[in-house]
Parts: structure tokens; sequence; C-alpha cells
């Protein structure tokens, strides 16, 4: 007996399905190296988590370039050399289109106010993250000056000691 959950996908069947594949395409390809054993594995993990909407690296979107993002890796290894798990991530994505579409309205409308909260936060964050080294410069301006005032001070204080040592004659006047 089906239940409703399983008549209708959702994202997360895309991302066991990346995952499954993932698996068995990395077994397959027994004769290839380490390097690209760890590009398959870090490309199907980005899948997924790009597929469930929970990227670490990217912006989220369903792109080759988010997924290249998402994997750490450059644009052309999933153009050139991954050319496979380029085209199952497209197959995923359009597989996942539908059942997108045929979500109510209520639905929609809170995930569209959550995108609009991220790009909020994201700008938030940017924002911070520019006044947080804007900051770290004017520390550190100020502490090269604040380092030059006290070698000036040092300097001045070695002065005022040798003149102390010294008789100042011009005080002395003449009495006559």
């Amino acid at each position: 007996m089906s239940t409703p959950a399983a008549a209708s996908p959702g994202p997360h069947d895309g991302a066991a399905l990346a995952q499954l594949v993932g698996d068995a395409y990395a077994h397959a390809q027994g004769h290839a190296t380490a390097e690209d054993a760890a590009e398959i594995r870090a490309i199907t993990d980005a899948m997924v988590r790009l597929l469930i909407g929970a990227p670490l690296r990217s912006d989220g979107k369903l792109t080759v370039v988010s997924l290249a993002t998402e994997a750490g890796l450059r644009r052309n290894k999933l153009t050139h050399k991954h050319t496979g798990l380029k085209d199952l991530f497209y197959a995923l994505v359009k597989a996942r289109s539908p059942v997108l579409d045929a979500l109510p309205d209520s639905v929609r409308a809170r995930a569209a106010k959550q995108q609009q909260d991220l790009a909020r936060v994201r700008a938030e964050r940017d924002d911070l993250r520019g006044q947080a080294q804007l900051l770290a410069r004017i520390v550190h301006v100020l502490e090269i000056e604040n380092s030059k005032l006290k070698e000036i001070n040092a300097a001045l204080e070695q002065q005022v000691a040798a003149q102390a040592s010294v008789p100042d004659l011009t005080r002395w006047r003449r009495r006559s």
C-alpha cells in the first residue's frame, strides 16, 4: 500500500537518488584515481546539499556553477570531466520542478518569504563582514601610530634625561 508521501516525491528523494547514483558511479569507476573518487564524492555530496536546500558554500541555485562551487571544484570538472554527474544533476533538477509547481500557494508564499529573509540576512552578514574588515584595518593603523608615538616618547625621555645631567646655564644670570 502506498502512502501519499511515496506517491509524490519530495526534495529529499532527489537527494537520496543523487547519493545512491553517486555511490554507484564511484564504485563503477574502480579504476579511477583517488583524486577522481574524491571529486565524485564532493560532487554527489554537493548535489545532495543543493537538492535538499541546505547549501554550505554556494548561493543554493540549482545550476552547474552552484554545484561546482558547492563541491569546491572548478566548473570545468563538471562540464568536461564528470559530465555524467552534471547530466544526472540536471535530470534531478528537472524531475524536481513539477513537484514544486504542485505546492500550495501558502507553502510557496512561505518559501518566498524565507528566500527574502535569507537574502536580507546574507546582505546583513556581508555588511557586517565589511565593517569588521574596516575595523581591523583601523585597529592596524592605530597600532602602527601607537608604536611610532612610543618610539618618539622614548627618544624624548632620553633627551630629557640627558639634559637633566647637564646644568642649565641659561638660568644662571649674572648678577652685576
